[in-house]
């Protein structure tokens, strides 16, 4: 599963696994992948630090990168002043902290203990949380830096190039990587509507292709649907460079989901089972169903509140029903491939699968096509 993008990369599979799981990212990159760690989550710099440490006595050497997330759109604080996440927490209405309360105190989801933190409490889509992210990234021999919600800004494309790391950026639409590829990124992230987390409205099927053709010859990788090798061999036949791969790592042996449970209700959801909801962030994105999503995206509801602040209001709340496992609450980012993910395995063995049924479906090709010999 090589082209000309994992070559240049130094990878022997053209297929990209986001993941906020170091021991993951590392398996990835072990396997022939190229492993790329998901940053959202770190508050504190030091625990990057750490993770990257452990990430590079790990990797045996391979390439790997990092994802940050930098919206286009920000909340502002008046006269360009930098905002504190106090400025954001008090922009918070208290319309929708009760709401909050009222949904907790219906399912029984009992209070974290006196001085416990929330250990999901993200700030690092705020711009300067991202930024400090950087600052230690920077430091570490990364070969990529992803964007999740666009194009990063100028200054930060031109010190990622100055120190010769690759830059992407997800889009969502044609339209979407254009802009991209005005703004001087190199690889465009094609994620279509069946993706987990953020995404638009168009699907993988429809939307490759388009942004092949509207960025040529710039290198595309697809997102969205995507978890067995066959659909590895469509992706490329449709002029990616490769595949950008999230949900399909969350049930490995290597991740660390908080929750047995949560792991359970993966394992039996199907591909219908998910819901594009700004539940979570404020932003659409794909996620399990549960009934958290289904009270906030009732029309009767005060509606999710835009990014940061629906992240930073329901943080605590989404600590609570983690740790103890409040099954109707209890969900998490995933995309329709979910339906695939019925067991635990480890990131090797999805590799394995993956590799068995590219070679299938490139064998099935060469039949149709008269092709006996593979060549």
């Amino acid at each position: 599963m090589q082209t000309e993008l994992s070559k240049k990369l130094g990878v022997e599979h053209a297929v990209f696994g986001f993941t906020p799981f170091p021991a993951v990212a590392a398996a990835i990159s072990r396997a022939g992948g190229f492993g790329v760690l998901g940053a959202v989550r770190y508050t504190a710099p030091d625990d990057l630090k750490r993770d990257l440490d452990w990430i590079e006595a790990h990797v045996d050497g391979k390439p790997y990168g990092l994802d940050v997330v930098m919206p286009a759109k920000k909340v502002e604080a008046p006269n360009n002043q930098t905002l504190t996440e106090a400025d954001v927490e008090a922009m918070i209405p208290d319309s929708h902290r009760q709401f909050v309360k009222d949904t907790l105190a219906k399912y029984g989801v009992p209070e974290l203990a006196e001085g416990e933190a929330s250990g999901w409490r993200i700030t690092g889509w705020m711009e300067q949380v991202a930024r400090t992210q950087l600052d230690v990234a920077f430091d570490y021999p990364i070969k990529l830096l992803a964007n999740a919600l666009g194009s990063p800004p100028a200054d930060v494309i031109d010190r990622a190039h100055e120190q010769d790391v690759l830059v992407a950026a997800l889009a969502g639409s044609a339209r979407h990587a254009r802009k991209h590829a005005e703004a001087g990124i190199d690889i465009v992230v094609a994620q279509g509507y069946e993706a987990g987390g953020h995404t638009g409205e168009i699907a993988s099927m429809v939307l490759t292709p388009e942004a092949v053709d509207a960025v040529a010859p710039l290198p595309v990788l697809a997102a969205g649907g995507i978890g067995s090798g066959q659909q590895v061999a469509a992706a490329l036949a449709l002029g990616a460079q490769g595949v950008w791969l999230g949900s399909i790592w969350l049930t490995t042996t290597e991740a660390e989901l908080p929750s047995p449970r949560l792991i359970e209700k993966l394992h039996a959801a199907g591909s219908g089972d998910t819901v594009r909801s700004r539940a979570l962030t404020g932003k659409p994105a794909r996620q399990l169903r549960t009934e958290w999503t289904d009270a906030w995206d009732d029309p009767n509801g005060p509606g999710a509140l835009p990014m940061p602040l629906q992240g930073l209001l329901c943080a605590e709340a989404v600590s609570r029903i983690q740790k103890y496992e409040v099954e109707p609450l209890l969900g998490t980012p995933v995309g329709q491939i979910v339906g695939r993910m019925n067991s635990e395995r480890s990131v090797q063995e999805v590799f394995d699968d993956l590799t068995r049924g590219f070679e299938k479906a490139v064998d099935r090709i060469n039949r149709i096509a008269g092709r006996s010999d593979g060549q």
